[in-house]
């Protein structure tokens, strides 16, 4: 494939694959962002300051916040390929929140501090194990017919 036939299926791409953030996107996307300034932040200060105490609980917290953010930037990227990349992401989050939930519930020692995926995210809400399914669904239905 030249770079001229690429240039062409790429955007014949972002065209096919359409908005992701139109109508209830759009509600996705803010809900991530919101998440990816909570759990980066979170991590980013107890990382900072006490690290020693929870190393697991503040490690999984940074990886939450960048799972979100990827999942943030895939929304607003747009296009199949974006839209595949996010509900992988999404599906690996809902597998996250439910073993760290789960781990949590089970074994609460093992966790000095919670993470954002603590009791499935009870701590914010459990938005954290709303999203991905909801993420998730409308991933689906925005997929080009």
């Amino acid at each position: 494939m030249t770079s001229g036939e690429a240039e062409v299926a790429g955007a014949q791409e972002k065209q096919a694959g359409g908005r992701l953030v139109g109508g209830p996107g759009m509600l996705l996307v803010w809900l991530y962002g919101v998440m990816v300034v909570g759990a980066v932040s979170r991590s980013a200060y107890q990382i900072a300051t006490d690290f020693g105490r929870a190393p697991l609980a503040y490690s999984l917290s940074a990886v939450a916040g960048l799972v979100y953010g990827f999942i943030t930037y895939s929304l607003v990227r747009g296009g199949e390929t974006a839209r595949r990349a996010a509900l992988v992401c999404c599906a690996a989050e809902l597998v996250g929140v439910l073993v760290v939930g789960t781990w949590t519930v089970l074994e609460p020692s093992a966790f000095p501090d919670a993470t954002v995926w603590s009791d499935y995210g009870m701590g914010y809400l459990f938005i954290p194990v709303l999203l991905p399914v909801s993420a998730l669904y409308w991933l689906r239905r925005a997929r080009p017919a």
